[in-house]
């Protein structure tokens, strides 16, 4: 009867442990994702491996390999998904607010998205202070993100000073990051505040932009009148002759 008593328990914890080690919700991608994100907010990004992330994603390696080549697209995948969420819950009543009330809407609505992850953001920080080249690979990624960013709050990306707008506001979204991973308070009252400050400063160098733009174009003119001149002097020397 005992050892009968011992088997049912055994089988018992053994079937609570298959419930319990049941393989998490979603596509293997998703499941991916959700598990650097809950390492890299234990750990630093260069130490998280991909047999690591395979095991937490209760996925096989091959299985993880048909969807990533490296820790660094999985995370890259992170950044997709959040755009397009962002994407999807931009205001349409905004549409006729100034262009930096637009931005601030739309990069508030980005940090809402990443307060589940925001211990894994702020080491993701730290692991860029250490390492130069993770920081390129990430400006990289940024930079694809804030041309989304950008064009959802109406502003134009293309064109050389549209190229300046996006490193300048990849630029912004990691200075208001670093200060919003440190913000506990229900209002973000400093990342607002921060934000605010970023988005005026950003204004004021667009038109600094512009202007410096419009130089060449200016120079250009300058010159093609100089040619012309004395091209129009000689064929009116000539009819007077």
């Amino acid at each position: 009867m005992a050892r009968q008593s011992r088997k049912a328990a055994t089988r018992s914890v053994n079937q609570g442990s298959a419930r319990n080690s049941s393989p998490p919700a979603g596509s293997n991608r998703d499941r991916a994702v959700q598990a650097l994100m809950a390492l890299l907010a234990q750990r630093r990004f260069e130490d998280i491996g991909l047999a690591e992330i395979a095991g937490h994603a209760s996925l096989s390696l091959s299985q993880l390999r048909g969807e990533f080549g490296s820790t660094l697209a999985i995370l890259g995948a992170h950044i997709k998904d959040v755009d397009r969420k962002v994407l999807d819950g931009v205001d349409r009543d905004i549409a006729d607010e100034p262009a930096r009330e637009r931005l601030f809407d739309v990069l508030m609505r980005r940090m809402e998205l990443l307060a589940p992850h925001k211990a894994a953001i702020a080491s993701l920080i730290e692991s860029t202070r250490r390492s130069p080249g993770l920081a390129v690979a990430l400006n990289g990624m940024a930079l694809r993100s804030q041309r989304w960013m950008l064009t959802a709050a109406g502003i134009a990306t293309q064109g050389p000073r549209g190229l300046l707008r996006v490193q300048g506001a990849a630029f912004l979204f990691a200075q208001v990051l670093a200060v919003w991973v440190d913000d506990n308070e229900p209002g973000l009252d400093r990342t607002m505040a921060a934000l605010d400050r970023g988005l005026a400063s950003a204004e004021r160098w667009s038109g600094f932009i512009d202007d410096l733009c419009c130089i060449p174009a200016l120079l250009g003119r300058g010159l093609r009148r100089r040619r012309r001149r004395p091209l129009d002097e000689g064929t009116a020397e000539a009819e007077a002759a």
